[in-house]
């Protein structure tokens, strides 16, 4: 059961070539004014709008996350279409993009399903928060193997005991996907997205409840839970708005990209 393209043409472009651009531009914005991370890390947060948006702030993490030469990756991100209790893992043999197909990690996906007994909620998977983030993957790390996990009414507890198990493994990593507030002013979303971003400065889940509005703020929430235990060190890298793309200061969405290293 191959997991197919959903968003592709409207989120992202339907064709490589155009891809590629996108990820080119991007790169050549950035190295003009940037120096990109010496670290390695294999876990980041990204942002899952259109690539127009948010594109700029997931390529400088998927360029860090490159250079950490993990290959398998679980990519967590929340339902927006469907509501459902729990995890969604489901067993896909790959994962298409415009580049190519990504294969599954047999050694995640039986690993997870022996470990946590996660059901498959197959329409949960026709997810663009999940999605947006594949071509990324294809196109940055060579050779990839991934599973696609979908959360909906979930405790971030729970999800983190899931997080914590894929780091055990030093071959493994971890792609959480959430964009910020919506719909807001800038000056408010700027407001509301700073508490984001100093929650995930500090790993601190209590200001993550002290006003951020994440759309994936239990993925996030998990996430600092289990890499604070791990005693990481956390690093922004990129916060913008889609105002910065399309000029309008009165309906903005926020986005965060951010990494975590030894």
């Amino acid at each position: 059961m191959k997991r197919k393209m959903n968003v592709s043409g409207a989120f992202y472009p339907g064709r490589a070539v155009e891809i590629e651009r996108y990820f080119e531009h991007f790169s050549t914005i950035y190295d003009e004014d940037s120096v990109l991370p010496n670290i390695k890390s294999k876990i980041v947060i990204v942002p899952h709008a259109g690539y127009v948006y948010s594109g700029y702030s997931a390529n400088v993490a998927y360029r860090v996350l490159q250079k950490s030469r993990v290959k398998k990756f679980v990519v967590i991100g929340p339902s927006h279409k469907v509501a459902f209790e729990g995890i969604s893992l489901c067993a896909f043999s790959s994962y298409e993009t415009p580049f190519g197909d990504i294969e599954c990690s047999d050694f995640l996906l039986q690993s997870l399903k022996e470990q946590f007994d996660l059901p498959c909620i197959l329409q949960a998977h026709v997810e663009h928060s999940t999605e947006v983030q594949f071509p990324f993957i294809k196109h940055y790390i060579e050779d990839a193997q991934i599973v696609e996990l979908v959360y909906s009414q979930v405790e971030a507890e729970a999800l983190s005991k899931v997080i914590d198990f894929v780091l055990k493994h030093d071959d493994c990593g971890v792609i959480i996907s959430s964009d910020l507030s919506h719909f807001y002013t800038l000056s408010n979303a700027a407001r509301l997205d700073n508490i984001c971003l100093e929650a995930i400065k500090k790993m601190d889940t209590h200001t993550l409840h002290e006003g951020c509005e994440a759309c994936g703020m239990t993925g996030i929430e998990a996430l600092l839970i289990s890499v604070k235990k791990k005693g990481l060190a956390p690093l922004l890298l990129d916060y913008r708005t889609s105002a910065d793309a399309s000029g309008d200061m009165h309906r903005v969405v926020g986005y965060v990209s951010a990494c975590f290293y030894e």
